[in-house]
């Protein structure tokens, strides 16, 4: 249940992506943990104690692509020489498109996997309930309260940096900017204890934000 396997990726035939950058719309929730130890995953794979962000995303009409998403990235110290740039560490997402091109274009580890997401207001009020698995197998859950909907519009930038995948490419970077409605929230997560996001039950959890209608430009 990684998010990227040790096999390299193979596009399905007829698959097909927008050209960077992908101009995308739609609503961002996000928590900021700390994890204060290296945590090893059962493959033998490493997630280095710090700073980490778990985020669902809903990509909605006016994008080029539309799906749903679940990462968690790692704010990059700044003694590995990237600067402030954060690493995705662990996605999934529920579109091939997505996939190929994330992996393709940006050397982001995507995988597939299924989500549910429910969302209910009252007033400026937002609750939503999001849940990620695979194969029928839980990954994560999370339910956000919040009204960052009544929020001023304020602008946002960004940049990741990837390692190389196992199907090769060479280490990417990119950039995302744009501009949304956000405001603190309140957010309770879990994370499957069996699950490839495991790790994170043993990581503080520090503040949560919702991103309401965003617009985004990435790439």
């Amino acid at each position: 249940m990684t998010a990227s396997s040790e096999l390299p990726y193979v596009k399905p035939a007829g698959i097909t992506y927008p050209d960077a950058p992908w101009q995308m719309v739609g609503s961002m929730w996000l928590t900021v943990f700390r994890l204060g130890h290296d945590a090893r995953l059962p493959d033998g794979a490493v997630r280095p104690r710090g700073v980490y962000g778990a985020t669902f995303v809903s990509y909605e009409e006016g994008s080029p692509l539309t799906y749903s998403e679940l990462l968690v990235a790692r704010a990059l110290p700044s003694s590995a020489g990237k600067g402030r740039k954060v690493s995705i560490t662990d996605i999934w997402v529920d579109s091939p498109a997505s996939v190929a091109g994330g992996r393709e274009l940006w050397a982001i580890p995507k995988g597939l996997c299924d989500f549910d997401l429910e969302t209910s207001h009252r007033g400026p009020l937002s609750h939503t309930e999001w849940s990620a698995s695979l194969e029928r197998r839980p990954i994560a859950s999370a339910s956000f309260t919040d009204v960052s909907r009544a929020a001023p519009r304020l602008p946002f930038k960004g940049s990741t940096w990837q390692p190389e995948l196992p199907e090769g490419g060479g280490e990417k970077g990119a950039v995302l900017k744009g501009s949304s409605k956000a405001l603190p929230a309140r957010a309770r997560w879990d994370f499957a204890p069996d699950g490839p996001l495991g790790f994170m039950r043993e990581a503080r959890q520090l503040a949560s934000f919702r991103m309401a209608s965003f617009r985004l430009s990435f790439g």
